[in-house]
């Protein structure tokens, strides 16, 4: 390719970075400007807000837990034992990363929801988790927790085998192995799978407000407190918003800083 090719493709392509680039800044920016600064004491101080961080906070950090708790079996199953059936698992362990979150919510209700066969025991027993905080809590496991299998799975493909086999010969157990061999190596991959399942559960929706509704002080997190919001209070909306976006970004910040997805 001569130079004058070769200008012209870098210019095309600087040309459709920079439109990229303003595609996804300019929302954002639009939203910072037309933020009522004024407001953000009276906003702040209303307790509904106040609850729909805290149930935010709740249902987030604990689909983070229950993503790790599951997550790790399953990507050490589809990663050490490798076959036809661990590749069906993988595939629909993922599903619901490409399903639209509100199918994720549906499917869920169709399960657990009380005219079901495991609805009506739970309830039997006095469980409910369709439009309950535990509900929440699932809806949202269900939609972020194929994050954690993805880092997880990427961080034991790059685990060095050897040292494992070196540990059995010496006599080490399988839960020795994985406390002192297995974890410590995927330091890097726990760390960004529990930032980015965190963040996917902090702004999930669709399947909340499906299996879980939106009930102030019990299911009603941030994002559908910013769907309320824009019935009728405009600002409250736009404050909201930032708020998720501050997270988000700070999110961000801790993953970069910790040098995950970086070599």
């Amino acid at each position: 390719m001569n130079y004058s090719s070769e200008r012209k493709v870098n210019l095309v392509l600087f040309i459709l970075a920079g439109t990229g680039i303003l595609f996804f800044l300019l929302p954002v920016l639009s939203l910072l400007f037309r933020m009522p600064w004024g407001s953000v004491g009276e906003v702040f101080g209303n307790p509904e807000i106040w609850d729909a961080f805290r149930i935010s906070l709740i249902v987030s950090l604990s689909a983070v837990v229950l993503s790790l708790v599951f997550g790790f079996p399953i990507a050490w199953i589809i990663t050490r034992y490798p076959s036809r059936w661990t590749r069906i698992v993988r595939v629909i362990v993922l599903v619901p990363m490409v399903l639209p979150p509100i199918v994720g919510g549906v499917a869920l209700l169709s399960v657990f929801g009380a005219n079901s066969p495991i609805g009506h025991m739970l309830i039997s027993v006095g469980i409910q988790l369709p439009f309950s905080t535990l509900g929440a809590v699932l809806a949202v496991t269900f939609v972020s927790g194929p994050f954690m299998i993805i880092m997880l799975e990427s961080g034991m493909h790059s685990l060095d085998d050897r040292l494992e086999h070196a540990a059995e010969v010496l006599g080490a157990s399988r839960w020795m192995i994985i406390r002192t061999i297995i974890l410590p190596g995927l330091r890097p991959a726990l760390i960004g799978g529990a930032a980015l399942t965190w963040a996917r559960a902090l702004g999930e929706f669709g399947a909340t407000i499906a299996f879980a509704g939106n009930r102030p002080g019990h299911t009603q997190t941030l994002p559908l407190a910013i769907y309320q919001a824009l019935q009728s209070d405009m600002d409250r909306a736009l404050l909201i918003s930032a708020e998720l976006i501050l997270i988000t970004v700070c999110l961000m910040i801790f993953v970069r800083s910790r040098g995950i997805g970086h070599q």
